[in-house]
């Protein structure tokens, strides 16, 4: 049967009688932190933290994990059959072709525990050497696309690793394939033997690569249960805060997985919502580009590459490396650019000193989850156009490009005057009043990788990347960035053989007060009011802690005149602040030297 999800055998089950002090088994790199067991207040934390998500759909109830059963179940007798038939029209036995199985593996998400309704399933199809890559792409395929379940089939057999996408009642699945070198795939056989890697090609080991990863962090983390609320919270955090997608160089879900697994390591006996409040903590403190490991690299040499900075000098150049637990070692987070490193490090700053105050009981878990800024936040912006004209097309169109964006954001990065190049995650529909505004905008702010304007595109989606510049009476001219960046998108097109007629990618620099003209006012608005909201909070808070030390300052007379030093400096401080938010927040108080790139056409 195929590979499902399972508990950990480190799970730690409640018993009316508490259990003798073993020794305790040290998981990961170093020893625990702490081995301190949750007090009551952690527990009622972690209720109301799993309380707190259950509207956003993070969890599935039985019926949708049972109709998930169900699928792959199906496909898993789909490739036994496939795998049988094959061997037959290979010339082999009937009565051999029975036993060689073949065997359907989850990873990721859903592997993990951690899946939201309606996520897809990661999977990986594994069989014998009798079937090839060749038989996967064409047979399998054409299988697949006969099955009245299967919708949307495509097969991206020229991608980094291959892959056959699809729909089999209404869940996405993305299906792997790993050819190995055995006569048979029985359905108890495990993948956790690295000799199973010797002699297979690169391909096949990077699809392996995805289910060995996800099955030693599941043997590394100490309490299954606490891993997975503390990774689903996370998980949403991250994508709350724009900074979950690796291929715009942020972390991806493995990485996040693995952050929160060494948190566990380090806090093994501690509930979900002390493994939250400390995950902040360790990675807000963390000494980059020092890696994380969740346990000492394997010494097995069956000569595929592995990260190591000691013998592979572009390893060195990592920014925030994490590596996988599995042979072959990869740092999961090579992406991570100057720009989204500095975004990423300053979410982690901001994550502590909320959850500080969630511990403490002056805030709940919702303001860990409130809109962060990104339009009221800068006032320059570079606006990506990407355009085609049929829907097919433009789904590969812009996946390609999303691809490429972070090249685009690295170019930036090596301009002397860009301080900080911020990709917002989101991808944004053109709505037909912001192309008719659009239309009427002056083109000398664009600059394109094709024609200019996109009045004639059926489909256009949009990213949208902040500028923080160094310095002010600038005037930088961004075109060879831009069209660098367009050149590369499209010749990999070509390569591929993908573009089409009508496909266009094009990027605008834009002030934050066009940005009407591109997105709905609203999310501009909701960004402000989420910031007043925030401020406003702020602001109860301090006066329940004025006058929490007010009333300690009544039975401490001596403190008295160092509080007076301290809150004069907390009224400087507050003024400052108040007024550079009044700064971010109003365009019109932009001076006429503040730095404004030009792209020319």
């Amino acid at each position: 049967m195929f590979s499902q999800r399972s508990g950990n055998s480190n799970t730690s089950s409640p018993s009316s009688n508490p259990p003798q002090q073993a020794p305790v088994k040290q998981l990961g790199m170093t020893s625990a932190i702490s081995l301190a067991g949750p007090k009551p207040e952690d527990i009622q934390k972690t209720a109301d933290l799993e309380k707190f998500l259950e509207p956003f759909n993070v969890f599935e109830n039985e019926n949708e994990l049972n109709l998930r059963m169900e699928i792959l179940g199906k496909l898993n007798e789909l490739v036994k059959q496939w795998v049988k038939d094959v061997s037959i029209s290979k010339n082999m036995p009937e009565q051999m072709a029975e036993k060689v199985g073949g065997k359907i593996f989850t990873f990721g998400s859903y592997r993990l525990g951690v899946h939201h309704k309606g996520a897809d399933i990661d999977a990986l199809c594994v069989v014998p050497r009798t079937v090839t890559r060749a038989d996967y792409f064409s047979s399998f395929f054409d299988l697949m696309k006969q099955q009245p379940e299967v919708t949307e089939c495509r097969a991206i057999e020229e991608a980094f690793v291959p892959v056959i996408k699809m729909k089999f009642d209404k869940i996405e699945i993305d299906l792997l394939f790993a050819r190995l070198a055995l006569k048979e795939v029985p359905d108890n056989f495990d993948l956790g033997d690295a000799m199973l890697l010797k002699n297979l090609d690169q391909r096949c080991v990077r699809s392996l690569n995805g289910c060995r990863v996800t099955d030693e962090i599941v043997r590394l983390v100490p309490n299954i249960e606490n891993f997975r609320l503390a990774l689903t919270t996370i998980k949403l955090w991250a994508k709350k805060h724009g900074i979950y997608s690796n291929s715009l160089g942020y972390f991806g879900g493995v990485s996040w997985a693995m952050l929160v697994a060494r948190t566990c390591q380090l806090y093994p006996n501690a509930a979900a919502a002390t493994i939250v409040h400390k995950f902040f903590l360790v990675f807000s403190r963390w000494n980059w580009p020092q890696p994380v490991l969740l346990k000492r690299p394997d010494t097995i040499n069956l000569g595929f590459p592995v990260w190591d900075p000691r013998v592979t000098p572009s390893d060195r150049n990592h920014l925030m490396p994490i590596i996988t637990p599995a042979y072959p070692q990869q740092n999961s987070t090579y992406n991570v650019s100057s720009s989204t490193s500095k975004v990423i490090q300053k979410k982690f700053m901001e994550g502590i000193e909320i959850t500080d105050e969630i511990i403490l009981g002056n805030a709940g878990w919702e303001k860990l989850f409130q809109t962060p800024q990104f339009f009221t936040k800068y006032r320059h912006f570079i606006v990506l156009l990407v355009s085609s004209t049929s829907a097919d097309d433009h789904l590969a169109w812009c996946g390609l490009v999303e691809s490429k964006i972070r090249i685009l954001i690295g170019t930036l990065e090596r301009n002397k005057h860009i301080k900080l190049a911020h990709v917002n995650p989101k991808s944004f529909e053109k709505t037909t009043g912001a192309a008719k505004d659009n239309q009427q905008s002056t083109s000398s702010q664009s600059a394109t990788g094709s024609e200019s304007g996109d009045s004639h595109a059926d489909f256009c989606s949009m990213w949208f990347i902040g500028l923080e510049f160094e310095g002010t009476n600038l005037n930088v001219d961004l075109t060879a960035s831009i069209k660098s960046f367009t050149d590369q998108v499209h010749k990999q097109a070509r390569n591929i053989k993908m573009f089409k007629e009508g496909m266009k990618i094009e990027a605008r620099y834009v002030r934050r007060k066009q940005l009407g003209q591109y997105i709905d006012s609203s999310y501009v608005k909701h960004e402000k009011a989420s910031l007043n909201n925030s401020a406003a909070s702020e602001t109860q808070l301090a006066k329940k802690r004025s006058a929490a030390e007010m009333e300690q300052l009544t039975n401490n007379p001596k403190r008295a005149k160092l509080q007076e030093s301290v809150s004069i400096l907390e009224k400087f401080d507050s003024v400052t602040n108040d007024s550079q938010n009044d700064t971010v927040l109003d365009d019109s108080s932009q001076s006429k030297a503040s730095p404004q790139p030009q792209l020319y056409t």
